[in-house]
């Protein structure tokens, strides 16, 4: 009788193979492992088994351990990689199925024992889906004494170790919602019910999150001490529910999106009425008509619907993506039941035969009513001022660079009525104030609007005006005195004055609109300062334009010198400040200075501002305040421990947060008396944030620090609050001193103004003096202290050593 072969689970190709390799032998199939036992137990003559462990590998797992204990016949795996006289490799020649088959049927019982051991623990412990065996325990035993292996895959699958599935069972980790089926078929196994049951359950993780898997368990009978209840594969399948979920979720979506649909969905033929062969329900919300209206054009057409204007757009839309297969896309009115127009969006596809042609449209159309109102409020937001309904500067910049391109021959130009001085009545008088004459002024210049003459309001206290075809420069100037005439009827009783800045737009800087509104600015500004006979305009010129280069690159040589890179310097002179009473010099004032190679000297009245606008008032004031401390530091070197020095502070600087702190580290570092110094603030930084600056200089006071008003007189002066000020002394402005010049000693206020300042307790110092009649009328009313050209001019640092030894 031929001995036989055993096949399990492999292809009938592999099997014709096998059975053409190993003439004289007999070749019977098992389909798998479970038909392999039962004939494995009735085939006296079996003497090797092969087995597909590619497509099977529970069934070669099962069959290794259950005839691990009695190798009566060999075993072979069908695999795809390793190495071993018991593996075949695919794909399968004749030659090698032979060779392989001989070679391992030579072996004796000790060696196919050891290749068996070695093939289950190849499976096991490298398989790429989870294993688990175990013997004689229940899901919910607690801790595990009998023999019980999970490879590598199970453990990360779990997300826990061998040692802790063993402590815990896996009924613990197995989701509530799938234990009870679990439960179920895992004890009519072990009644022998069942010899295996698949099902998908879920793992839960140690973090509480949880895998899906699917799973198999199948019995393992072993006559043996160390043998193996029964045997579980798992397979991640996460990804795959995660997909089935999506899909579902997909397809729940799409009903509820056809049921809820802000619209309607159609299928449409494709012909000049757009015939329609389905609508949804939606279509009664949308265009107030049946849908049952719409089918078969039965009451009217779809293309009824639609708003004529739009109607062979559509269709010419339609004729361009058809033919590309692209998607169509479009936005367009129509014309519901009652006679109300709606903003609808449409996106559609076609459907096509094989020959390529249309044979159907389908597709959903959306109301977006709400959208186009939001947008369309959005976009007159976006190009107008809320308050005067005017277009803004933002609709006027897009304007001018879609002219310079459409029209660069057009004769235009822009003018900006500046009303700036308007903010100075907004701190006294209140924004209700400022913003009813802002509508007061704009109303008044609509009146001189036109197709050709568009006013926009460009800024919180300036309107611009676009003009364009206009003739001549006369006829800008005829057209601010019209302005002027509009705003003079109501602006001078509110005591405001009002610029006008003209620019004519020039074709080769037409496109920097930029730059242009910047030159309006500027003109503007000029204006307002220049008051010129009954009409208060200026052109933008050369002139202007050389001070706008003036003023850029102060700026940008003031950064490099903040940034400790310019070429420029920014340097201290020290005018001296004589004591009336004893003719001694008690003081210097430290006066800012800036040279710049392309400019030379800049004049503080020039770059001060500057430095203020652009915030570099706190790098370089640090700077003036370091250079003022080390002349101070001189002077108590060269035995002059009683001179002080002032120095010049802004608001800014003031309003820092740290500027106290800093200041006093500086005055540390430096070694100065902090007595010896005195800072100097103009009465504007009293305007706004009067209690914060003023707490300031208190706390300055408390460490000794003199504090001065510099200018006293001509900005915010306030009788009432000047005892509540933490101030030493005030300094009368030039403008009092010069008039000393021209006035009787009678009508001269300043000696009232010194008088007022001792009453207050405060000294006083007059600076600008150039005269000896003023100085005379100074000591005369009892002035502490004068500084000016009459006495020295500012000094350098050597120059004022100088100066100071030779009145010594």
């Amino acid at each position: 009788m031929a001995k036989k072969l055993l096949v399990v689970g492999s292809s009938a190709e592999d099997a014709s193979l096998i059975g053409t390799a190993m003439a004289g032998y007999e070749v019977v199939l098992a389909k798998d492992g479970k038909q392999a036992l039962e004939l494995a137990a009735g085939l006296s003559d079996l003497v090797l088994i092969i087995i597909d462990a590619i497509a099977n590998t529970f069934d070669a797992l099962l069959l290794l351990h259950t005839l691990e204990q009695n190798p009566r016949y060999a075993i072979m795996l069908i695999t795809d990689s390793g190495d071993g006289v018991s593996l075949l490799h695919q794909p399968l020649t004749s030659d090698a199925v032979s060779k392989q088959v001989q070679q391992v049927l030579r072996k004796d019982h000790s060696k196919l024992l050891n290749e068996q051991s070695f093939l289950f623990n190849a499976i096991f412990w490298q398989a790429p889906i989870g294993i688990s065996i175990s013997h004689g325990i229940g899901p919910i035993d607690g801790p595990i004494n009998e023999v019980f292996s999970v490879n590598p895959r199970f453990e990360a699958i779990t997300g826990r170790t061998s040692q802790e599935l063993k402590a815990i069972g896996w009924a613990v980790i197995t989701h509530p919602d799938d234990l009870e089926a679990d439960l179920t078929q895992f004890k009519r196994l072990q009644a022998g019910e069942i010899q295996s049951y698949s099902l998908e359950k879920r793992y839960i993780k140690p973090d509480g999150t949880y895998v899906w898997v699917s799973l198999v368990v199948a019995a393992l009978k072993i006559q043996s001490d160390h043998s193996y209840s029964h045997i579980c594969l798992v397979q991640d399948i996460s990804q795959r529910k995660k997909a089935e979920q999506l899909l579902a979720e997909s397809e729940r979506s799409k009903s509820v999106l056809l049921s809820h649909l802000p619209g309607l969905a159609y299928r449409t033929k494709y012909d000049r009425d757009w015939t329609v062969l389905y609508v949804s329900k939606g279509c009664k919300a949308l265009t107030g008509y049946d849908s049952e209206s719409l089918l078969g054009n039965r009451d009217l057409s779809f293309n009824d619907l639609i708003v004529p204007c739009y109607q062979e757009d559509i269709r010419r839309e339609w004729d361009r993506v058809l033919p590309l297969h692209q998607m169509f896309t479009y936005e367009y009115e129509i014309i519901t039941r009652d006679g109300k127009r709606k903003w609808v969006w449409e996106n559609g596809q076609g459907f096509y035969t094989k020959q390529g042609e249309v044979e159907e449209l389908e597709g959903i159309i959306l109301d977006i009513s709400n959208r186009k109102n939001v947008e369309q409020e959005l976009m007159y937001n976006n190009e107008h001022d809320i308050w005067t309904g005017l277009f803004n500067r933002q609709y006027l910049e897009r304007l001018l660079r879609l002219d310079a391109q459409l029209h660069p021959s057009l004769k235009r130009a822009v003018l900006a009525v500046n009303i700036s001085a308007l903010h100075f009545a907004n701190m006294t008088y209140g924004f209700q104030y400022t913003q009813e004459v802002v509508k007061k002024v704009s109303s008044a210049l609509q009146v001189l609007t036109s197709e050709q003459c568009l006013l926009c309001k460009t800024h919180e206290y300036r309107f611009s005006f676009y003009i364009k075809n206009y003739h001549t420069k006369q006829d800008l100037i005829d057209f601010c005195k019209r302005i002027s005439s509009l705003l003079e009827s109501f602006l001078i009783i509110e005591g405001i004055n009002w610029g006008i800045g003209i620019v004519e737009i020039k074709k080769e800087t037409a496109e920097d609109v930029e730059q242009l509104l910047r030159n309006l600015l500027v003109a503007s500004e000029k204006a307002l300062q220049q008051l010129q006979g009954d009409i208060c305009c200026c052109f933008f010129d050369a002139a202007m334009e050389e001070q706008l280069y003036q003023e850029e690159e102060i700026t940008a040589e003031l950064s490099r010198i903040a940034s400790g890179e310019g070429s420029g310097s920014l340097f201290l002179n020290y005018q001296p400040i004589l004591e009336l009473a004893t003719n001694k010099i008690v003081g210097f004032e430290a006066l800012a200075r800036l040279q710049i190679p392309s400019l030379g000297l800049i004049s503080p009245l020039q770059f001060i501002p500057i430095t203020e606008k652009t915030k570099l008032i706190i790098p370089l004031g640090d700077s003036i305040i370091l250079q003022a401390l080390r002349f101070l530091n001189t002077l108590q070197n060269s035995g002059y421990a009683d001179i002080g020095i002032s120095i010049n502070i802004s608001a800014i600087q003031l309003l820092k947060h740290d500027f106290i702190t800093h200041l006093l580290q500086m005055i540390s570092s430096m070694q100065v008396d902090p007595q010896n110094i005195c800072l100097e603030i103009t009465e504007s930084v009293f305007a706004s944030n009067y209690q914060d600056i003023n707490k300031v200089l208190g706390h300055l006071q408390s460490q000794g620090i003199q504090i001065a008003i510099d200018d006293f007189g001509t900005g915010y002066s306030s009788l009432a609050r000047e005892r509540e000020l933490n101030i030493n002394c005030l300094k009368i402005d030039k403008f009092f001193i010069d008039k000393l010049m021209t006035l009787t000693e009678e009508e001269a206020i300043t000696g009232d103004i010194i008088s007022l300042a001792h009453k207050l307790g405060h000294c006083v110092v007059a600076e600008g003096i150039e005269h000896e009649r003023q100085l005379q009328y100074l000591r005369k009313f009892g002035c502490d202290k004068i500084q000016g050209f009459l006495f020295s001019k500012p000094l350098d640092e050597q120059a004022a050593l100088s100066f100071l030894k030779a009145q010594t």
